[in-house]
């Protein structure tokens, strides 16, 4: 028997309607998903990104703070310097901490300051006080004069009852001296600030550990070299007691020693600097009354020796050993 053809299968037209349905199940999906995370809570989302922001800031600083010392500022701007409010506040904090020895050693050296014997002031490094060439040391010497002991005594009490690093500053005036013990005025500057220390320890029992010293010679003036006046305030020794702030750079700055200077001592009509005035930057006395200091003079010259016979040993200058400039 003959077989029967078979017929074509009917051509399915609806098949796209499978994947149209899948298309819209995953549409469906799709917005489903983006309407639930649209519900998220705000306030706790904000809470969250509010505590990592808080988080990361103090970290960094904290960072800084580690590895960048405090008062030294970064020279690009970049991270580890202080706002300008921060920088006024402790620096205010550091006066602070130091106004009480302030007034105590103005009010005990009332009489040295009013004889222009010493000077205290506040520097944004510490408490300074100055002691000047005429009532502590002998012209060109760096031995201490004994009947400034007393002066003395009452700032190294201040120094023992505080816990605050010392630092003794030898300064002196332009006139260049040279003599057999000092070459220069550096070697002079930096002999009377260990004299000074030697002084503070072995006297009054100020441990070393706590002091330093630095010699600046004629580099860090407070009054002009020009005048007598002005000469005999550049030559002093500088007691500086440094506050948390200074720690790490207690050099003076020119500006604030010269704006201080003229705070303690202005100018009269005739241009010559006057006594200390009882301000912020004044000159101190001391209990015992020091001798007066010698007037002001240049370094005096030697005369030349006078020729000698051969074999005759040559009398020594008697103004030899005087030769030292007014320091």
């Amino acid at each position: 028997m003959a077989r029967k053809k078979a017929h074509p299968e009917h051509e399915n037209h609806e098949r796209w309607l499978i994947s149209y349905a899948d298309f819209i199940t995953l549409l469906f999906a799709f917005f489903v998903v983006m309407f639930a995370s649209s519900q998220v809570d705000k306030k706790k989302t904000q809470q969250v990104s509010d505590s990592v922001t808080t988080a990361l800031e103090k970290g960094a600083q904290a960072s800084a703070k580690q590895f960048v010392p405090r008062g030294i500022e970064d020279p690009k701007g970049k991270g580890g310097s202080q706002p300008a409010s921060e920088k006024a506040e402790s620096a205010q904090a550091a006066a602070a901490e130091l106004l009480p020895s302030m007034k105590f050693l103005k009010e005990t050296l009332s009489h040295e300051i009013e004889s222009g014997k010493i000077e205290v002031h506040m520097e944004a490094r510490g408490l300074v006080v100055s002691l000047h060439e005429g009532a502590f040391f002998k012209s060109g010497d760096d031995k201490i004069i004994p009947e400034s002991y007393p002066s003395i005594a009452k700032i190294a009490a201040v120094i023992r009852s505080l816990h605050n690093p010392v630092r003794l500053e030898g300064h002196t005036d332009s006139i260049p001296i040279h003599t057999a013990r000092f070459d220069s005025n550096w070697e002079l500057a930096a002999a009377r600030a260990i004299s000074m220390l030697n002084l503070l320890a072995t006297q009054f029992s100020i441990p070393r550990s706590r002091c330093a010293i630095a010699g600046y010679a004629d580099t860090i003036p407070v009054d002009t070299n020009l005048t007598p006046e002005g000469r005999a305030r550049n030559r002093r020794v500088d007691v500086v007691i440094l506050n948390e702030q200074a720690l790490v750079d207690a050099r003076p700055d020119p500006a604030v020693t010269a704006a201080t200077a003229a705070t303690a001592a202005p100018e009269t009509k005739s241009g010559t600097a006057a006594a200390p005035k009882k301000t912020e930057s004044v000159a101190v006395p001391v209990a015992r009354p020091a001798p007066a200091a010698a007037p002001d003079k240049s370094p005096d010259k030697v005369p030349a020796k006078a020729p000698t016979a051969p074999g005759q040993p040559a009398k020594p200058s008697p103004l030899a050993p005087a030769r030292l400039a007014r320091k």
